[in-house]
């Protein structure tokens, strides 16, 4: 990848934290980049730091030293200029799913009946079309996913944060929601980093996948996902896709045979 093509760039991010016990470095120089239209997946040991790696990405706080570059202007606390959307779906249960969707734009200034018509133009391509009106405890898991992916993306920030999004959900509505964020994306293209635990989650999506070391972590190892989209079931069960998989346990767990 050349500069021209860089769209989001870390420098030589390092991060700790002071405490009873004495500081904590976490972040020990992180270093990437990604392309316009990108999906990136990032996996690590637990308590690498991925987490603080996203507060940083999303204007939260400061690195301690190196810089953060999104679209030619640097990324620093208090200035958001991404779409976070964590773990858990945070809708509220007074809300309806609408209003909900559209929080994120009211909190941005967006006149109410503004931002809940620029949302309701998403959730019929969401799969929420009729749902306007539930409330999220009448929603599965995966349809409440849906309506905080649609709460994220209509802010229409250059940038898409997925801490875990599916992290929360059954094995079964996990694999089917892979395969519809997968169809989303290539149809917005949206450029995204999105953090994971499962592998195999992670070479479904992304174009590159980065693999974090211990704290104080950094990019361990970078590796290219060139399987053809859309990818399938059958997808994970060609030689390739096995091959990756191994590739990035191996570089989690060195002692894991390659």
């Amino acid at each position: 990848m050349t500069p021209s093509t860089e769209f989001l760039t870390a420098r030589g991010l390092h991060k700790s934290f002071s405490g009873d016990h004495g500081t904590r470095a976490v972040l020990g120089g992180v270093d990437f980049h990604v392309a316009r239209g990108e999906f990136v997946a990032i996996v690590g040991p637990s308590g690498c730091g991925k987490s603080t790696l996203f507060t940083l990405l999303a204007g939260l706080d400061d690195a301690d030293s190196g810089e953060i570059v999104l679209g030619g202007e640097r990324i620093t606390a208090g200035v958001p200029r991404c779409a976070y959307m964590p773990q858990n779906d945070l809708l509220f249960p007074w809300r309806s799913v609408l209003e909900n969707a559209s929080l994120g734009l009211e909190v941005q200034g967006v006149p109410r009946a503004r931002a809940r018509e620029r949302a309701g133009t998403l959730f019929a391509e969401f799969g929420l079309d009729g749902f306007e009106d539930a409330r999220p405890s009448q929603l599965s898991g995966g349809m409440r996913q849906r309506a905080a992916l649609v709460r994220t993306v209509v802010q229409e920030r250059p940038l898409l944060l997925l801490d875990e999004p599916l992290g929360a959900l059954d094995s079964l509505t996990r694999t089917d929601m892979q395969y519809w964020l997968q169809d989303v994306w290539s149809r917005f293209r949206w450029t995204a980093l999105m953090i994971t635990h499962d592998v195999r989650e992670a070479l479904l999506l992304a174009d590159r996948v980065l693999v974090l070391a211990p704290r104080p972590t950094r990019v361990a190892r970078e590796i290219r996902v060139d399987l053809p989209r859309p990818r399938t079931l059958d997808t994970t069960a060609t030689d390739e896709f096995t091959a990756l998989e191994r590739e990035v346990l191996a570089a989690l767990v060195p002692t894991v045979s390659t």
